[in-house]
């Protein structure tokens, strides 16, 4: 279980059974070669997922694959995966549409929240939304994950309290759960509103998201996670409510592709907002945005893992493609298969990988 560190957890900066193909799919995807490419991935019993491609706003390519490797599983193009920490992109906007409304500031430190909370007098919002606060991973307690089972607020505050903080606020950068918890907390106090009630009417009702759900309400029709030993077999994922905020969501990449589309076409938050998530050149992290580069070409999203599912969306803002990738069971790393989708959408001879 101490796998785990690295999941929902953890930065994902990169160096460089339904199917259908949508019927606007084009060459300028190289829609056969990723159907190739994906078949291979079916055939061989190397994973299970989606992917959806847009350009310009629109889906030209989509596809689920492996499914029918889980028998007596039902499932559509409604079904949704737990995206994990991409849940903390949906965080960082909330954040900047209430600053968008003089309700928080960047400059608002921990203090007034949480000031019993290590450095809680230096700490700001900022810090928080850039993983430059110092504060560490409520996830692992003692060297290993305790947030499989049901944990109450009240010990995963402690947990934070205890782990402290690793370096002075805004001197360094280190990814941080316990920051976005934080941050999620402060932002239901500042609104009076449950994060659930507030990814609904605030991200997901303006953009049309039909399958986007936080954990704070039900969430059906979501995927288990599975792991391969010689078949596909369901595990146990972590309690999603021990993760609101930081990596609870529920959605599809259709979905993962019109949000990360809306954030960019100022949909959700003016343009200086925007500006604001944006890392700054050389710096992989902004504040709910992360820099995804693969050679010359720079994406901007998020990535997010836990024990069997596994989700990135990215956006390239020089063309106005988007690509969002989920899965519920994995052999082939993920990092890995989102550069092949994205060498082939570009037209690279790029090999495909094989199960690890």
């Amino acid at each position: 279980m101490k796998r785990l560190a690295a999941l929902l957890l953890l930065p994902v900066l990169l160096l460089s059974g339904a199917t259908s193909a949508a019927p606007t799919a084009s060459q300028s995807v190289h829609a056969q070669r990723l159907d190739a490419f994906l078949d291979q991935v079916e055939e061989g019993n190397a994973g299970i997922g989606s992917v959806s491609i847009f350009r310009d706003g629109q889906e030209v390519y989509a596809r689920s694959f492996g499914q029918k490797q889980l028998a007596g599983v039902s499932y559509n193009a409604d079904t949704k995966y737990q995206i994990a920490s991409v849940t903390k992109m949906v965080t960082a906007i909330l954040a900047f549409k209430m600053i968008e409304e003089g309700r928080l500031s960047l400059d608002d430190t921990l203090s007034g929240f949480f000031p019993d909370m290590p450095s809680a007098e230096a700490i700001t919002v900022g810090n928080l939304l850039a993983h430059t606060s110092g504060l560490g991973n409520f996830a692992i307690k003692d060297g290993a994950v305790w947030v499989v089972d049901k944990v109450s607020e009240p010990a995963i505050l402690d947990e934070i309290r205890k782990q402290g903080v690793s370096f002075a606020p805004g001197q360094d950068t280190a990814y941080s759960n316990s920051a976005y918890l934080l941050l999620r907390m402060i932002l239901e106090r500042a609104s009076g509103r449950s994060y659930a009630d507030m990814v609904a009417h605030d991200v997901a009702a303006p953009l049309g998201l039909r399958n986007f759900v936080s954990a704070g309400v039900a969430q059906p029709n979501t995927f288990l996670s599975y792991a391969y030993a010689g078949k596909w077999s369901a595990i146990k994922e972590i309690d999603y409510s021990n993760v609101v905020g930081v990596g609870d969501i529920a959605g599809t990449p259709h979905d993962l592709n019109l949000l990360i589309t809306g954030l960019f076409q100022h949909r959700l938050l003016r343009r200086e907002s925007l500006q604001q998530m944006l890392p700054a050149p050389g710096n992989g992290w902004g504040k709910g945005l992360a820099a995804f580069p693969f050679g010359q070409r720079r994406f901007l999203g998020h990535g997010g893992d836990v024990l069997g599912s596994h989700s990135r969306v990215i956006y390239n803002p020089k063309d106005g493609t988007a690509i969002a990738y989920s899965n519920n069971g994995e052999r082939i790393p993920t990092n890995e298969f989102l550069a092949t989708i994205v060498g082939i959408v570009y037209g690279e001879d790029t090999a495909f990988p094989v199960p690890k």
